[in-house]
């Protein structure tokens, strides 16, 4: 189990204590099984994105905040070798944090690599209104937010506020490569 795999668990344990939430609780506020929210807790099974979707929407964190904000003050510079990824072991979607969440920040810069094929869908935004610029780097990459449907190509840009379930799709000859910005409402 690589590192932030270690601090992710460690953290969502921390989280859960923090709110005096037994394991139970959880696994009815987000749907997932006590047995596997124990394995993630332990570091025994790396959670996947979906699973991290529900996490976050229970503790209402965004993406970046639920892999754990940094204390303040932050680093400035941000070395490639220092910024933590994570992978997701159902898809291989890859989620680099350029520039990890930080006390005293709302914002946090993503680099995202979806395999050719693969899809990650989130049931629901983790917090509302969570603001977010994509930049799409190389390939091709569906974008679904609610009943909409948008078709990016190397180059394109979306910007949209997550309200909605939401899903992201490789669907080009390559991977879909991608920077996001997440801003914190």
């Amino acid at each position: 189990m690589s590192a932030v795999e270690q601090d992710l668990a460690r953290h969502l344990s921390g989280l859960r204590r923090s709110r005096d939430w037994r394991l139970e609780e959880l696994a009815e506020r987000t749907g997932i099984s006590r047995a596997t929210l124990s394995r993630i807790e332990r570091g025994d099974t790396s959670p996947t994105a979906h699973v991290l979707g529900r996490l976050a929407g229970a503790f209402s964190l965004s993406m970046a905040e639920l892999f754990g904000a940094a204390p303040a003050p932050a680093e400035r510079h941000m070395p490639r070798a220092a910024q933590p990824v994570w992978s997701d072991p159902e898809t291989g979607f890859q989620r680099r944090a350029l520039t990890p969440a930080a006390s005293g920040y709302r914002g946090a810069l993503i680099e995202g690599i979806l395999p050719t094929g693969a899809t990650v869908t989130y049931a629901a935004p983790p917090v509302p209104d969570l603001e977010h610029h994509l930049v799409l780097l190389e390939g091709a990459l569906r974008v679904i937010l609610g009943p909409d449907a948008h078709d990016l190509n190397a180059g394109d840009a979306l910007r949209f506020r997550l309200n909605t379930p939401n899903s992201y799709h490789a669907c080009g000859t390559g991977p879909a490569r991608y920077i996001l910005t997440v801003i914190t409402p």
